[in-house]
């Protein structure tokens, strides 16, 4: 599988950071599987990066967290869907015991370079 990250990564400010978003729809609800949650969080990040004139291709950096290590392959599938063709922002992933709220299986913060146009 291909990794859904780059190793290294310039960018061009000014530079938007996003809290850690979470995976619950405008409604409220929240997807019960991992590759649910992870679609539904970059949904949300794309709504907010478009907020600023941007979108999910000005990603630089992004930050996983992941409540349960074995799911990785789902979750890293989900991504690659999620992010634009050959888009491969810097990235970290950190397994945590806990997220705000228990059916939460994944939340995830990023940087956007809005002067990558």
């Amino acid at each position: 599988m291909a990794k859904p990250y780059s190793d290294a990564l310039v960018a061009h400010g000014p530079l938007l950071f996003l809290s850690g978003q979470l995976p619950r729809t405008p409604e409220g609800n929240v997807p019960g599987d991992v590759a649910g949650q992870t679609r539904q969080i970059f949904a949300n990040m794309e709504r907010l990066l478009a907020d600023h004139g941007a979108d999910l291709g000005d990603l630089v950096k992004l930050t996983y967290f992941l409540r349960h290590v074995t799911d990785l392959d789902e979750f890293r599938s989900a991504l690659l869907d999620c992010l634009p063709e050959g888009h491969r922002p810097a990235g970290t992933l950190v397994e945590v015991s806990g997220l705000v709220d228990p059916r939460y299986l994944v939340e995830v913060e990023g940087i956007a370079a809005l002067g990558e146009r």
